[in-house]
Parts: structure tokens; sequence; C-alpha cells
């Protein structure tokens, strides 16, 4: 006797998407775009990059790694595991948005990291570093912050307009 496995989602079984033949052509396509890609810079590094600065190449991915899986991912997840036990009160959509300004924010204070410590310690020549990039920084949070609040707002407007007028928003989709 055999026992056809049900298609209802549980704890102990996940409801998954069946793969098509598209997708598989897709992730086949892109994994080897991705293979590609690497053999490219393997060959780009061993042309082009003398063997005594692969030491420095190394120490700059192993801290690449680290500002990325140990500070970066772990502050996305952390803000959205804080939105998500809202118990659900948060849209989708508003935590993506959340989620996009926290990334962008990670970047650019791993790009002003190094000038705002370099000019604090100083330099010989005071033209090297010559605005103060903390208070940049600074005011790229404050605008970051208000850009985030209005896309935020205008999000919700919408999700509320579709929900006041569904017969719009199924016309349209």
């Amino acid at each position: 006797m055999s026992v056809t496995p049900s298609p209802v989602a549980g704890p102990e079984r996940p409801l998954e998407a069946p793969e098509t033949e598209r997708m598989r052509r897709w992730r086949v396509v892109l994994i080897a775009l991705g293979v590609g890609l690497l053999v490219v810079a393997a060959v780009t590094l061993l042309n082009d990059i003398p063997p005594s600065r692969y030491l420095g190449i190394a120490v700059w991915l192993v801290g690449a790694l680290i500002i990325h899986d140990g500070i970066a991912a772990m502050i996305v997840f952390g803000v959205a595991v804080l939105l998500r036990r809202t118990g659900g009160r948060i849209p989708f959509a508003v935590l993506a948005i959340v989620q996009g300004a926290i990334v962008v924010a990670v970047i650019v204070s791993v790009l002003f990291i190094p000038e705002i410590i370099k000019k604090h310690i100083g330099t010989a020549n005071p033209t090297v570093l010559p605005l103060d990039y903390l208070l940049n920084l600074g005011v790229f949070y404050v605008v970051l912050a208000a850009v985030t609040a209005g896309a935020i707002v205008l999000c919700l407007r919408m999700l509320k307009r579709r929900e006041a007028d569904p017969q719009e928003s199924s016309e349209r989709g």
C-alpha cells in the first residue's frame, strides 16, 4: 500500500513550489555564469597581481567576510526578527524597505569608517582628507532615515488604497 504525500504544509513537511523546467534552465545559466566569472577573476589574479600581494588580498577578503557575515547580515537579521515579532502587523513591503535602508547604511558606513579613523589619527598632508567625514556620515543617516520614512508612508498609503478598492487593484493586476 502506497501513501502519497499530502500537499498540505506542516511543521514536518513544508509546502514547496514545484520546480519548472524554465527555473532549472535559469539556475544552470546563473551557476555557469558565476563559475565563468570566478575563472576570469582567478586568471586575472594570477596574470596581473604579483604573488607578494596575495596575502594582502586574502586579509582584505577575510575582513570583507567578517564585515558582511558577522556584522551587516546580523544587523539586518536582528531588525527583521524584531519587526516580525510585531505579530504580522507590519506589511512585508515595509519590512523590505527597512531592510534595504539598513543595507545601504551598512555599505556607506563601511566606506566612511576608514576615512573617519584615518582623519582621527592624522595625515602628513591635510589635503588628503579635507572633509568632516563623521559629520557627513551623520547627515547621510538623517537623509536616509527621512527617505526611508517617506517610502514607508507612500507604501502604506498604496496598501491602504489597494485594500479600500479591491476591485480596482484586481483589474490592474
